[in-house]
């Protein structure tokens, strides 16, 4: 029985270590933000943090997030930059249909957090394999700039 830190409560979860995170998240411990896209880490539905950095939880299993804090898009408004960053994505509507953010969202915080003042290059480097089916990326880019500011 995995213990993991998400949102910054120790929870003792009942799954093998093997279980995608993704579905140790939404199925076990009902957090239902991180979204299922493509099981295979290349559509970034499913970003979440471990330790900070923005992972692709569909891939990652629960036993490589042990003793590691995770953080889901239910919590990353906790995060000052986190906070900046869903405010800028509600300053200019962002979302069209919105299944895609959560990743969008977590993956932004993550740039910003390592690189708080990113060029147009490390926003497409952080950014690229979020896959927005809208096709959001100049608000998403705009609303990265706008936190960045902030």
């Amino acid at each position: 029985m995995p213990n993991l830190n998400i949102n910054g409560t120790d929870t003792a979860l009942d799954v093998p270590d093997d279980m995608p995170l993704l579905w140790a998240l939404r199925d076990v411990a009902g957090l239902t933000g991180t979204k299922f896209g493509c099981g295979v880490a290349l559509c970034g539905a499913c970003t979440v943090h471990l330790d900070g950095q923005a992972v692709r939880a569909c891939v990652t299993p629960v036993s490589a997030a042990a003793g590691k804090k995770i953080v889901t898009i239910e919590a990353v408004g906790q995060d000052p930059v986190g906070a900046k960053v869903q405010q800028a994505w509600r300053e200019i509507d962002v979302v069209q249909c919105g299944y895609c953010q959560s990743g969008q969202v977590m993956a932004a915080t993550a740039l910003l957090r390592a690189t708080p003042k990113p060029s147009d290059a490390d926003i497409d480097n952080a950014m690229s394999g979020n896959i927005c089916r809208c096709g959001t990326y100049g608000r998403i880019r705009a609303a990265i700039k706008i936190a960045a500011a902030k």
